[in-house]
């Protein structure tokens, strides 16, 4: 019987030695080289050009308020998003359509993919004021589908909405509830689509060098996936390997002593 405890103790202890292969500690933890320092936020190109498919609030403003209420009324058209925890709400909005146009009323048909919000406030402002329909209209345009997508090895996969159209890497990862022990730090991809074409960039968390990357600050539809580290790829392929064998000791053992004790 004593045999048999020591070789149960075996297993699981070499099972424990399989399952459990150590992670570098400096693979583990961000900024490996960074000491006291100061960066300079590179925001020149934050500002996103509207795209088809894209849903906007657009509120316009005056010191009438009575004439202003008939350019806030939305449009017809109407979306369903699905959020991240696959609940379905209606949303409305002034939605870009195929052809990169959006409905305003009176003033009819914009045209608004390829300008940034800026500039589609200056066409719908100097539209209002050229037809006299309100003096010193303030236009405000706001993005309803600004998101990122984080997926792998985070706690917490989801597609994130940013209100405020502002986001950072880290924040976004933060929002996710961080990185796994699995996740690999130092090879992060970020998928993103400018001017039509899908880019892949990697990025290296455990070096400073993020804080003046042009990747910081992410863009709507960005896709971050942090990819399983050798360390995982290593325990999920030794596991499928030997615990076949593990099993197959252990019921040799217990045969074995079940033998002798007759």
């Amino acid at each position: 019987m004593k045999s048999f405890k020591n070789l149960g103790s075996l297993a699981v202890g070499l099972t424990f030695l399989i399952i459990s292969a150590c992670t570098s500690s400096k693979k583990a933890i961000y900024f490996n080289d960074i000491n006291k320092a100061e960066f300079t936020a590179q925001l020149e190109s934050l500002e996103p050009v509207i795209q088809s498919n894209d849903l906007l609030s657009i509120s316009v403003t005056s010191l009438n308020p009575e004439a202003s209420e008939v350019f806030n009324s939305l449009n017809s058209n109407s979306v369903r998003p699905t959020s991240a925890t696959n609940n379905i709400s209606n949303a409305a909005g002034y939605l870009v359509d195929t052809e990169g146009n959006i409905k305003f009323p009176y003033l009819g048909s914009i045209h608004a993919a390829g300008l940034s919000k800026k500039a589609l406030q200056d066409v719908i402002r100097t539209e209002i004021v050229k037809r006299k329909l309100l003096k010193d209209p303030i236009v405000d345009i706001r993005y309803m589908n600004y998101k990122v997508s984080v997926l792998g090895e985070v706690a917490r996969p989801a597609v994130l909405t940013v209100p405020n159209e502002k986001i950072t890497l880290l924040e976004a990862l933060g929002l996710a509830g961080d990185l796994t022990i699995y996740g690999s730090r130092d090879n992060i991809l970020l998928i993103r689509e400018e001017d039509g074409k899908k880019k892949l960039n990697r990025i290296d968390l455990t070096s400073n060098q993020i804080f003046t990357s042009p990747y910081y600050y992410l863009k709507s539809n960005d896709i971050i996936y942090v990819e399983p580290n050798k360390t995982k790829i290593a325990n999920a392929s030794a596991t499928r390997q030997w615990l076949p064998v593990i099993l197959s000791a252990l019921s040799l053992a217990v045969i074995s002593v079940d033998r002798l004790t007759r």
